[in-house]
């Protein structure tokens, strides 16, 4: 146990020895304010001599107070916001030197800051109750116009089948006439089922506004429900380009093709085009009414047992449409 103590005894000995020594060279000290241009006090300053691993920070009056031996130094004050600043310094032993420094505040120039705004934006924070989709998040994709309306609130949208079916549009509880379907602010009353709006694909609008109720007068429309209005793709200048294909249950078949042009003279054309094709042989659960052929060719039917329902596959229900729309103009 005494050697184990003894042991320690010359190790604390040692780390005093080192310490003193240490101390005993740092017996000059550099010491003053750190302030801004504009007056003002810079707490929290970083001060160090460059080169070494001495430095200290700024209190919150902006003091400092540096230890350091006797030599030729180069003394660096920097603050988050202010520019760097550097001053050559020398101390001789044991000297005590005060060295104020004033930062200016670092000012930097930003590049050229472009802001624009959307018409999906105009549409949201406008008077009127109206939301938008933009549609270009869902571009080359499988969805439809109609299915992008079922994301806003208050709209709802019912299919009596599969692709090419029936579909009736409803917005906060209002359907049939009192619901209107605008393209480009055009009015669709009688366009036909082609352009039903769960045949249009998604690529052919921009964005998809709809206004609840009170609509803007430039729809010219008295639909106490609301309006749908489908704001077509913008023309990017030059030729281009832009076609989907997809394949999925049932042989549908689903496309679209979108190409056009503008001249020098500001003459442009523009064509869009899509078809769909499904076979819809999917199954349903229903019940079947048979009917029973008697000798002289009338029809007789038996009673309808609608307890007893048959899993059976649809037939002659295929459906194929295709549209052309073409856009001609100067821009």
């Amino acid at each position: 146990m005494s050697n184990k103590y003894f042991l320690v005894f010359l190790a604390l000995l040692f780390s005093v020895s080192v310490y003193s020594q240490h101390g005993r060279h740092r017996n000059s000290l550099i010491s003053g304010r750190v302030m801004s241009t504009e007056k003002e006090v810079v707490d929290f300053a970083t001060v160090y001599l460059k080169g070494t691993n001495q430095g200290c920070y700024t209190d919150e009056k902006g003091i400092y107070h540096l230890k350091t031996t006797a030599g030729e130094y180069t003394l660096v004050v920097s603050a988050i916001g202010y520019q760097t600043v550097e001053k050559k310094v020398k101390l001789a032993k044991g000297e005590r030197i005060k060295v104020n420094v004033t930062i200016a505040p670092a000012v930097k120039e930003l590049g050229e800051v472009l802001v624009t705004t959307s018409g999906v934006g105009r549409v949201n924070q406008s008077a009127f109750n109206a939301v938008a989709i933009d549609a270009k998040k869902l571009h080359n994709s499988t969805q439809t116009l109609a299915g992008a309306l079922t994301k806003v609130p208050g709209v709802k949208l019912r299919e009596s089948g599969g692709v090419g079916s029936d579909m009736q549009l409803y917005i906060d509880g209002f359907s049939g006439k009192h619901v209107k379907i605008f393209i480009d602010g055009i009015p669709q009353e009688g366009a036909g089922a082609a352009f039903d709006l769960n045949n249009v694909p998604i690529n052919f609008a921009d964005r998809i506004e709809v206004y609840k109720g009170v609509v803007p007068v430039g729809f010219g429309t008295d639909a106490i429900g609301g309006v749908v209005n489908i704001v077509t793709n913008k023309q990017p200048g030059k030729w281009f380009m832009d076609a989907s294909y997809s394949y999925g249950s049932f042989n549908t078949h689903k496309s679209y093709v979108r190409f056009g042009q503008t001249f020098k003279n500001g003459f442009m054309y523009e064509v869009n085009a899509f078809q769909n094709f499904s076979d819809n042989d999917y199954y349903v659960d229903t019940y079947v009414r048979e009917f029973e052929i008697k000798e002289d060719g009338s029809v007789r039917f038996p009673p309808l047992d609608k307890n007893k329902i048959y899993h059976l596959k649809r037939f002659n229900d295929q459906y194929h449409n295709e549209a052309v729309i073409g856009k001609i103009g100067l821009v």
